[in-house]
């Protein structure tokens, strides 16, 4: 084992995955994902009916697996580099296995592909056919640039309606940042807020257990997740389990409720290119840098670690600013 990593206390194979995930303060996601991998891993070796432990098996059995994922389920390259990562923490993290093997799998290369990127009247467009609650929260995401996930994470007291600002806690790469608040949604989501408050007041009075908190810190402070300023900014109209404490809380709104309405919208838009939640995000960007706001602050908007993540958006924007004439237009033929 490293040094400093603690002895495992599970005994199941999946359980001590689960284990070091949650030690190494992994997302929930991930962990999901690398359980998911495991087991397939697993599976996969054992059809013939001779299930085999990972510590049985080597780099033959690694390549072939990952062999099949691309040959017949021709998955993409970001599921490619998933499942190897999952069994390179699995033999790295909980088998404490570093054979040289490990650093000689090759990792597929990831293609840059430009982003789908929407007009402001497109963006408009879809606004209109998105119901009242599903469309706050997308010009909330357009107009901040912010994840999905980071949007429903809003806490109450992540909103500062004096100085026009948004705190993002946990952002991915476990970051904080701030991002504006837009003007135009300061009335809407003030109704959202007292929304969320008679919310929080019924489920005060009906002494239910408070929203999660992250890092435990209930421990410290047990009725942290009870208070106000924790409650979420777009609670769930239901309860659920947490799926890592089994307690039965409100959690804030399920993500596929927006992806959904999205789905939805554009096509009654009548919007034709691919549009997700995601696209949001990408429009948000890229309608900044047409305004003209420097690419190092639209870097730290989104939270990109490296301004070449940033300069993807510069792509769409090349044939939009001009810089090059087609030589059929230079021949003065009209259409």
């Amino acid at each position: 084992m490293k040094p400093g990593t603690p002895v495992l206390r599970s005994t199941r194979l999946l359980d001590q995955v689960r284990e070091r995930v949650r030690y190494l303060h992994y997302s929930l996601s991930t962990e999901k994902a690398y359980l998911y991998w495991v087991r397939f891993f697993i599976r996969w070796h054992g059809r013939s009916g001779a299930m085999r432990h990972p510590r049985e098996m080597g780099a033959q059995e690694v390549e072939a697996f990952l062999t099949m994922l691309a040959t017949e389920r021709r998955v993409s390259a970001s599921t490619h580099n998933q499942a190897l990562s999952a069994l390179l923490f699995l033999y790295r993290e909980v088998l404490a296995i570093d054979l040289p093997w490990l650093n000689g799998v090759n990792r597929p290369a990831q293609k840059r592909r430009i982003p789908s990127v929407m007009t402001k009247e497109e963006v408009a467009a879809l606004f209109q056919f998105l119901d009242p609650d599903m469309r706050l929260l997308a010009q909330l995401l357009y107009g901040t640039g912010m994840r999905l996930i980071e949007g429903l994470r809003l806490r109450i007291k992540d909103v500062d309606f004096d100085r026009y600002v948004i705190i993002v806690r946990d952002a991915k790469g476990n970051k904080d940042r701030v991002v504006m608040l837009p003007r135009a949604l300061v009335a809407p989501l003030r109704q959202q807020w007292r929304h969320a408050r008679c919310v929080w007041e019924q489920d005060r009075q009906a002494q239910r257990g408070g929203v999660q908190t992250p890092h435990a810190l209930e421990q410290k402070y047990p009725q942290v997740g009870s208070t106000w300023g924790w409650f979420w900014l777009f609670p769930s109209p239901t309860f659920s389990v947490d799926p890592q404490s089994g307690a039965e809380r409100r959690h804030h709104l399920y993500e596929e409720r927006l992806q959904r309405a999205v789905k939805k919208a554009v096509a009654q838009a009548g919007i034709y290119k691919p549009v997700s939640v995601r696209t949001l995000r990408h429009s948000f960007a890229t309608h900044l840098l047409q305004s003209g706001t420097d690419i190092r602050t639209v870097q730290e908007l989104l939270g990109h670690s490296d301004v070449s993540t940033t300069m993807i958006y510069t792509h769409v924007l090349k044939v939009a600013a001009g810089g090059a004439v087609s030589p059929l237009d230079a021949l003065g033929f009209g259409v």
